[in-house]
């Protein structure tokens, strides 16, 4: 299934409808980067003006990651009301950079309010564990929902707890699951090294960001170094780090977050240039969000497992 982009012109006129959201985690989500209590985002709505008696309507979802090199949600929402309750496809396109969670949300309106196929609903997900000791409860409900790749955050705790909770993991892991590591870029090189040796020959599909975004080198060296796939996340967050990483050769996986990476349109045309060895991300959005993601998977066809298994961290 493609995503129409040729249904609407500069000129279009939309009229235009927000709605901030917060949405509190079951519990808290503990990475590298700190502990997470709730995702909060904004919602829009666009629909035709000169449809207006039509039940038309585009939903589109922003949901900003500062962290990760994307506006907040305060600037997000103030940038949204600064349209009023007007907005045309020409102002749509003219979003700067420094808003890529706008971006990506305001044209994924545009396109769901012209694409009336629903999205496939993907089953080839991963599942995300808690962190550290958590994950080896055989009582949680993930490990009963039929995952063939789990994600692991690492970097959390003192590496020879977590290498020990590793093995313990693997112990426990069903014949043909995969697992991700995550460090979020929590890793020394020699604490890298460390992972890496431990994760050779075993079920690891790649390891994610070991080391900092000014370590690029480093984890060149180390992506040749391992048989085991290294994966970039945080250094290419924002679509600049995104073309410099792969225009500078990485060889592996790049974990891509198109909520906070900008207009999708973008990333589509990019990928159907070059060829890049992608898993799409959650940044934790809403169902309005995960539709654009599906039909950018859709599009893409991408091969490797959605980053998509979220929902379960949720009340709702």
């Amino acid at each position: 299934m493609g995503i129409n982009f040729k249904n609407s012109q500069n000129n279009d006129r939309y009229r235009l409808s927000i709605q901030a959201y917060c949405r509190p985690f079951k519990q808290p989500l503990h990475t590298h980067h700190g502990v997470w209590r709730d995702r909060q985002g904004i919602w829009i709505q666009l629909r035709r003006i000169d449809e207006e008696e039509s039940n038309d309507r585009g939903w589109g979802e922003i949901s900003p990651l500062p962290g990760f090199g994307s506006e907040n949600v305060t600037e997000a929402l103030q940038f949204c009301q600064s349209f009023g309750d007007q907005i045309t496809e020409e102002q749509i396109r003219s979003i700067p950079d420094h808003f890529p969670a706008c971006q990506f949300g305001f044209e994924s309106a545009l396109i769901d309010l012209h694409n009336w196929e629903v999205p496939p609903n993907l089953t080839h997900v991963c599942g995300l564990l808690p962190t550290g000791k958590a994950a080896l409860d055989l009582q949680l409900p993930i490990w009963n929902q039929g995952y063939q790749t789990l994600k692991w955050k690492i970097a959390v705790a003192e590496i020879s707890q977590e290498l020990n909770d590793f093995q313990d993991l693997l112990s426990m892991l069903p014949d043909g699951i995969k697992l991700r590591l995550d460090a979020n870029g929590g890793l020394t090189e020699t604490q890298a090294h460390q992972w890496l040796q431990a994760c050779a020959d075993r079920p690891v599909e790649f390891l994610e960001q070991p080391l900092g975004i000014s370590e690029f080198e480093a984890m060149l060296a180390l992506s040749q170094e391992y048989p085991t796939p290294l994966a970039l996340d945080e250094s290419i967050a924002t679509w600049q780090q995104f073309l410099n990483c792969y225009h500078a050769g990485w060889p592996g996986v790049m974990v891509v977050k198109p909520a906070i990476l900008g207009f999708p349109s973008r990333l589509i045309e990019f990928c159907q240039a070059y060829r890049v060895e992608m898993v799409l991300s959650s940044v934790f959005e809403t169902a309005i969000a995960r539709k654009m993601l599906l039909r950018l998977a859709a599009t893409l066809n991408l091969q490797r497992a959605l980053g998509l298994g979220t929902d379960r961290w949720f009340e709702d």
